[in-house]
C-alpha cells in the first residue's frame, strides 16, 4: 500500500474504533480498483466531532464513515436529509451526509419489521421502514416480536439475549461477530443475517458514494472473512 503526498483519504469516525474491519475491507476495495485512497479509522471523542469534521478536507479526506456514537450528532452537523448518517461526501468544501446503514434491506421482502434500539442505526432502519414497531430502554421495553417477520437488532448489547425468535422470521443483526441475541436465534431454526453481512452491505453502497465505481463485492467479502 503506497501513500503519496497526494493520496486522497477516507476516514472512519468513532469511539471506540480499533475493533473496526472497515479498514481492511475499503482498503482492499480501493486496491481492486486500483483507486489511490487510504482508508483510516479515527478515534474521535464526541466533544471533538465538529472540529474534526470541518477539518478532515483540509487535510485530504474526499470522504468518511461514521459509526457509533456520533451518527446522529454528525447528522446535525452537515448537509443531510436524514436523522442518522453514516457516510459522509466532501464536495467543494461541504460535508454531504447519508446514511447507507440499511442497505442490507435491499431486495430483502419484510411485512412486519421490528427494530431493537434507538441509536443511530436505528434510525436509519426506521426511516427505511415507515411503521415498523420500535423497542428501546429509553422507551417500550421489553421488545414484542411474536409476530414480527424481521426483526432488526440495532444495538451494541453483546452478552444479553434481547429478543427470542422462531423458525420462519429473521433477524438482521448489527454487532459482530455474532452476539448472544443472533447466536440464540440461529439454534431456534431462526435465518440470521450477520452483523458483518450488514457490514458488507453498507460498506458496498458508501464505497459507490465516495468514488462513482461499483464496489467489488467479492473482494469485500474475503477482506472480512465471508465466505463466496
Amino acid at each position: 500500500m503506497a501513500i503519496g503526498d497526494a493520496t486522497p483519504l477516507v476516514a472512519l469516525i468513532g469511539h471506540p474504533v480499533a475493533h473496526s474491519l472497515s479498514p481492511r475491507m475499503q482498503n482492499a476495495a480501493f486496491a481492486a480498483r486500483g483507486i489511490d485512497w487510504i482508508y483510516v479509522a479515527c478515534d474521535v471523542e464526541p466533544e471533538a466531532l465538529a472540529e474534526a469534521i470541518r477539518g478532515l478536507p483540509a487535510l485530504g479526506f474526499v470522504g468518511a464513515n461514521v459509526t457509533a456514537p456520533h451518527k446522529l450528532a454528525a447528522a446535525r452537523l452537515v448537509d443531510a436529509a436524514t436523522i442518522s448518517v453514516n457516510t459522509l461526501v466532501f464536495r467543494d468544501g461541504r460535508a454531504e451526509g447519508s446514511s447507507t446503514d440499511a442497505a442490507i434491506l435491499d431486495g430483502l421482502a419484510v411485512a412486519n419489521p421490528v427494530i431493537v434500539g434507538d441509536g443511530g442505526a436505528a434510525s436509519a432502519f426506521a426511516a427505511a421502514l415507515p411503521g415498523a414497531r420500535q423497542f428501546a430502554r429509553r422507551g417500550i421495553w421489553p421488545p414484542e416480536v411474536e409476530d414480527a417477520d424481521v426483526v432488526i437488532n440495532a444495538t451494541s448489547a453483546r452478552d444479553e439475549v434481547l429478543v427470542e425468535l422462531e423458525p420462519g422470521q429473521t433477524l438482521i443483526e448489527l454487532p459482530y461477530p455474532d452476539s448472544a441475541t443472533a447466536l440464540t436465534a440461529r439454534a431456534a431454526g431462526a435465518t440470521v443475517i450477520g452483523g458483518l453481512e450488514v457490514l458488507l452491505a453498507q460498506g458496498a453502497a458508501a464505497f459507490e458514494l465516495w468514488t462513482g465505481v461499483s464496489a467489488p463485492i467479492e473482494v469485500m467479502r474475503a477482506a472480512v472473512g465471508l465466505a463466496p
